[in-house]
C-alpha cells in the first residue's frame, strides 16, 4: 500500500505560484508513476502532470505546460507541483496519484487540495 498526502494548496492572485507537495509512505516509488490531477467546480477530473520516479522523465497536460513543472525528491519520497502564472481557470482541487509502471490505472490517491486563483 501507499499512501498519499498533498499540502500546499490555498488563494493567490492571477498571475501568482504555488508549490504543492505530494509525501508519500509505505513503499519507496522507485518502480512508480507519480501524477497530478485537478477536479474544478462541475467539471471532471483532468491529468495535470506525471513523472517517472525512476528516470525522472516528465510529461504535461497542454494546458499546463510551461506554468508547471513536477519534480521529485528521492531522499524524501515526495513529488512536487510547481505552479507558475495561475489563472482563475486552474482553480480547482489538486490530487496526487501512483500507479506501478505498466498498470494503465493510478491505483493510490490522496485526499486533495484546494487551490484557489482569483482574478
Amino acid at each position: 500500500q501507499v499512501q498519499l498526502i498533498e499540502s500546499g494548496g490555498g488563494l493567490v492572485q492571477a498571475g501568482g505560484s504555488l508549490r504543492l507537495s505530494c509525501a508519500a509512505s509505505g513503499r519507496t516509488l522507485s518502480s512508480y508513476f507519480v501524477a497530478w490531477f485537478r477536479q474544478a467546480p462541475g467539471k471532471e477530473r483532468e491529468f495535470v502532470a506525471r513523472i517517472t520516479w525512476s528516470l525522472g522523465s516528465t510529461y504535461y497536460a497542454d494546458s499546463v505546460l510551461g506554468r508547471y513543472t513536477i519534480s521529485r525528491d528521492n531522499a524524501k519520497n515526495t513529488v512536487y507541483l510547481q505552479m507558475n502564472s495561475l489563472q482563475p481557470e486552474d482553480t480547482a482541487v489538486y490530487y496526487c496519484a501512483a500507479k506501478l509502471s505498466g498498470r494503465s490505472v493510478y491505483e493510490y490517491w490522496g485526499q486533495g487540495t484546494q487551490v484557489t486563483v482569483s482574478s
